[in-house]
């Protein structure tokens, strides 16, 4: 197990270094610049800027002192937000979005899991059937209409939560966003959940566990609950960086101080360095997530051995 995770993270780096280099690029094939919408300065002062911040120098020498950079740790100054690293705006911002997305995984998972299990001992009955309509429209109904939906029935008519802000500690603020971020993810836990329960019930080893007396909740907690878990597993990795990624929208919906607020204005602001921290936090996060399900698939099922 030892060896197999150190030769993943030794194949991160090729992953997150390509990554990185198109990203680069693609940013400075972009139209615009960071410092086009300032107010109209001379040209001595112009040169000044782009000398300061070194994009008065070829771009592969750019690429290269990026990278220098990055092997140390350092992703640069923000080039819109003054006496600002993005180091440090991702620190700020980080704690923010990692509370709304552990919340919102938690959700889903605490409700997705049941709510499969459910489906799947109903197969084919009305609560069945109730599960996966509802398990639907939470797919299809995108975040940016559910965030304005909740808002304007719990904050503005009921008046039971805050629409915007945010408190550190303050439950409150936590519910809209979270729940918003949560909807469709509890969806998809649900329909993983149903569908493999169903196939792993339908096994030989299951059927034989029948065969010996052995009751349904027996069956479903000591032989089928974990290997009907794996595909949720193999989701929720991807979907844990994809609640932090997905919560660009719901923080501006709902004025919070995350990363995504820094993402999106940097973007904007065709910020580089800012834009380029956001896309290594991001993409190494997808990576590391991705090992740590591999790692969990070895306790999920004892068959498989990471040789």
């Amino acid at each position: 197990m030892i060896r197999y995770t150190l030769r993943r993270l030794a194949g991160i780096v090729p992953t997150l270094l390509a990554i990185v280099t198109a990203a680069f690029f693609l940013m400075r094939l972009a139209p615009g610049g960071p410092f086009d919408e300032e107010q109209t300065v001379p040209p001595e002062i112009a040169a000044n800027l782009q000398a300061a911040y070194g994009l008065d120098q070829p771009i592969l020498v750019q690429y290269g002192n990026y990278l220098k950079g990055l092997l140390h740790g350092n992703l640069g100054p923000s080039f819109r937000m003054k006496d600002f690293s993005v180091a440090e705006l991702i620190a700020a911002g980080l704690p923010v979005t990692l509370t709304i997305g552990a919340a919102a995984l938690a959700l889903a998972v605490l409700l997705g899991v049941p709510l499969g299990l459910l489906a799947a001992r109903r197969h084919n009955r009305w609560i069945d059937h109730a599960v996966m309509g509802l398990a639907l429209v939470g797919i299809a109904v995108p975040n940016f209409v559910v965030a304005p939906v909740l808002a304007l029935v719990f904050g503005v008519h009921l008046r039971w939560l805050p629409v915007a802000g945010w408190q550190q500690g303050s439950l409150a603020y936590m519910v809209l966003p979270a729940v918003t971020l949560a909807l469709p993810f509890v969806a998809y836990v649900a329909r993983l959940t149903r569908g493999s329960l169903l196939e792993v019930l339908q096994a030989p080893y299951i059927r034989t566990a029948r065969a010996k007396g052995l009751g349904s909740a027996a069956i479903l907690r000591r032989h089928a609950l974990k290997p009907a878990l794996m595909p949720v597993v193999s989701f929720l990795g991807p979907a844990t960086a994809g609640l932090l990624t997905g919560s660009l929208v719901v923080e501006q919906v709902f004025g919070l101080p995350g990363v995504g607020r820094y993402f999106v204005q940097g973007a904007i602001n065709r910020d580089y360095t800012l834009v380029m921290g956001m896309v290594v936090f991001y993409a190494a996060l997808i990576l590391l997530l991705n090992l740590a399900v591999d790692l969990v698939y070895g306790w999920l099922d004892p068959r498989i051995r990471h040789e």
